[in-house]
């Protein structure tokens, strides 16, 4: 995002046109319209913000051989800190009354991290399965002004230390150029949110339009072009924001188009064409103009509504959108233009103004992170699902990515003491949810174990997936994870036993129930290219037979975890919002339920439980019921003893998982008889 332009370089009305273009789509795009790729008018603003600013360095360096950093940061400072921090403030503020505690601490990191222009590292490093979902960070926006901020940096100071080496200069400013292309190019496929984010990978960008205004500065262009610049670019903008599509493919090659349409439309904005008419009608100068302060406002106004309101419809998507609209044009006519335009504010009261505003920003969301996020703003009821929502957050640092041996290339987290592992407990996310009542278990009995878990992906034998949540490049990672176990087990010497997890109702369903009712999965034989016609519950139920077969000619005990009751209708995170929203104006309406007649559920339980209670009978495996510790009276509750036991509808949270460990005391028993398990019960 940019501002508006300095005076040192002309007006330009196709600019602002060009503004309002990446704004609009960006805008849209957030809003749920039907643009594809409405995320790449970033990238317009990115070659629009070097063209800028590198026309006003350069036209400075040129004219008198060095740069003022004063001078320069004064100007960034008086366009752009205003208005971030009023939308800060404001943001801040509704944050308090609608953020839950754990949303509103990783706001004040977002705070921190946006104040001192390295949001986009913190929300690259913030990826993650559970990770909070992009419309539940406020300030995610805020990434593309710190790569900005990291290039208003970058580029001045290299203009200074190469200041006397003209020639040099342009040839550093080339070869990083060059340098930041082909590493965005080469790592998309291998970490797209790396050269998403990260100001190295997209420095290209602006760079361009840099390279741009140097090569038109020093032509002597008046950058009228040739009408079909004008009109190739236009297409190339306008292709790029419908279709380019967003995932993993993204920046890339991807990025290429928007950023050449982009430099194609400025190097002949000032021409007399249908294009540039177009850019310069009013319409379009205006949404150029308030662009700041739109981009500011417009994700606020989303994630705020969203968590207030929950999914929109498209009208209401619309309302809020002009509600986006004329709180930018408020800021840029009451924020942006006072402070631009002040006469008396110096340059040392900017500096001093940004310098106190920074300081209150870094204190207030130092406080809301290491206070949890304020929980004590709502009452018990919303505490409940409130403490439930973030009672997730596990130590993995102990685990590791094999680098020798069968399990070479697998994720393996050790539990308990250490030791040769006596346990594998192998599993989809269930595996993750139990993670610290198995934890807490093994250092109990004292027996070493180690996890392997891969999300929606079904600890057996035999069998690939096609998930709709997932990638295909996910879905065959599963089926090489597991068959790589098969073959690694024979070699694992010191297992004793195998512990299975997962949520078996999904697998035999081959759907999700209540609010993911949506996610679909699909089991095939992995020797079969297609389906072989087999319901899905009778292929589980023969990789359940084959996979336990196996495992009990390699390991004394094989273990199964009955998967613990789903409660269609609860989340915690939508729990804890209905009731801490409770009594808000627009707030919506409850939808979640926080428990479920057993006799609802008894369908999907059979259907879980059926693979298995032939082996139990058969004596191959022992099977443990989860469900007394959830259910009673014909009634399963995610909350039980006024704690929240669920973090979805279907994972249980680490104080479910630590409370439920007892459990696990036919798996650890066996391994280390003369370990007693007393405590193993209190909850």
């Amino acid at each position: 995002m940019s501002a508006p332009a300095h005076n040192p370089l002309p007006y330009r009305g196709d600019i602002d046109g060009l503004r309002a273009v990446a704004v609009l789509a960006v805008v849209l795009y957030h809003f749920g319209l039907p643009l594809d790729g409405g995320f790449v008018g970033v990238d317009i603003f990115f070659v629009i913000s070097g063209f800028l600013i590198g026309g006003i360095l350069w036209r400075e360096y040129d004219a008198t051989g060095r740069i003022s950093l004063r001078n320069f940061y004064i100007r960034r400072f008086r366009r752009l800190a205003p208005a971030f921090f009023t939308m800060l403030l404001v943001t801040t503020a509704l944050g308090w009354v609608i953020l839950l505690p754990f949303e509103f601490r990783e706001y004040g990191k977002a705070v921190i991290a946006s104040t001192v222009y390295l949001s986009n590292v913190l929300f690259f490093r913030q990826a993650g399965y559970f990770d909070t979902a992009s419309e539940d960070k406020p300030l995610l926006h805020t990434w593309s002004l710190a790569v900005e901020e990291q290039f208003y940096i970058f580029l001045p100071l290299l203009l200074i230390v190469l200041a006397r080496w003209r020639w040099g200069l342009i040839g550093t400013l080339v070869a990083c150029w060059a340098a930041s292309l082909i590493a965005c190019v080469l790592l998309t496929p291998l970490s797209h949110t790396a050269a998403f984010y990260l100001f190295p990978f997209r420095a290209w960008e602006l760079l361009s339009g840099v390279l741009l205004a140097i090569w038109g500065q020093s032509q002597g262009s008046n950058w009228r072009g040739h009408p079909a610049f004008s009109s190739v670019g236009i297409v190339m903008v306008s292709a790029s924001i419908w279709f380019t599509p967003a995932g993993p493919l993204f920046p890339g090659l991807l990025a290429v188009p928007p950023v050449l349409g982009t430099l194609l439309l400025l190097s002949s904005g000032n021409g007399d064409n249908p294009v540039n008419r177009m850019l310069t009608m009013p319409v379009m100068r205006f949404f150029g103009l308030i662009s700041y302060s739109l981009y500011l406002w417009h994700w606020p106004v989303y994630t705020l509504a969203s968590a207030l309101r929950g999914d929109m419809s498209l009208l209401e998507s619309l309302v809020w959108m002009t509600v986006s609209i004329g709180l930018g044009w408020t800021s840029w006519r009451f924020v942006e233009q006072p402070v631009r335009h002040a006469r008396r504010l110096t340059g040392r009261a900017v500096f001093g103004g940004m310098a106190l505003a920074s300081l209150a920003a870094l204190v207030v969301g130092f406080a809301l992170f290491t206070r949890d996020g304020l929980p004590e703003r709502f009452g018990t009821q919303a505490r409940v699902h409130i403490a439930a929502s973030g009672d997730f957050l596990q130590d993995w640092s102990r685990c590791r990515i094999v680098d020798s041996g069968p399990l070479d290339g697998l994720e393996v987290c050790p539990i308990g003491p250490d030791g040769p592992p006596r346990l594998l407990v192998w599993g989809d996310s269930h595996v993750r949810a139990m993670k610290e009542g198995l934890d807490v278990a093994a250092h109990e009995a004292e027996v070493p174990a180690i996890l392997i878990w891969r999300a929606g992906c079904a600890p057996l034998f035999g069998l690939r997936k096609v998930e709709s949540a997932a990638t295909p490049a996910q879905d065959t990672a599963c089926t090489r994870a597991n068959k790589q176990i098969r073959q690694a087990l024979p070699a694992l010497d010191s297992l004793d036993s195998v512990l299975l997890i997962g949520r078996w109702s999904y697998y035999a369903t081959g759907e999700g129930v209540g609010l993911n009712a949506h996610d679909r999965i699909a089991l095939f034989p992995t020797d079969r290219p297609t389906s072989t016609g087999t319901r899905q519950t009778q292929l589980l139920a023969k990789a359940a037979r084959t996979t336990v077969e196996e495992l009990g000619h390699l390991v004394d005990h094989v273990h199964v975890l009955r998967q613990p009751p789903e409660i269609p209708w609860y989340n915690s995170r939508f729990a804890a919002r209905e009731a801490a929203h409770e009594g808000l104006p627009l707030a919506a309406p409850a939808t979640t339920k926080a428990s479920v007649p057993a006799e609802a559920i008894v369908l999907r339980g059979t259907l879980s439980d059926s693979p298995w209670l032939p082996l139990v009978d058969e004596g191959r495996i022992t099977f443990l019921d989860t469900w007394p510790y959830f259910c009673a009276d014909g009634l399963c509750s995610a909350v039980q003893q006024g704690q929240g036991q669920y973090f979805d509808n279907n994972h249980l949270t680490n104080s479910a998982a630590i409370r439920i460990r007892d459990v696990l005391r036919p798996v650890f028993a066996p391994l280390q008889p003369a370990v007693s398990m007393n405590g193993a019960s209190d909850g």
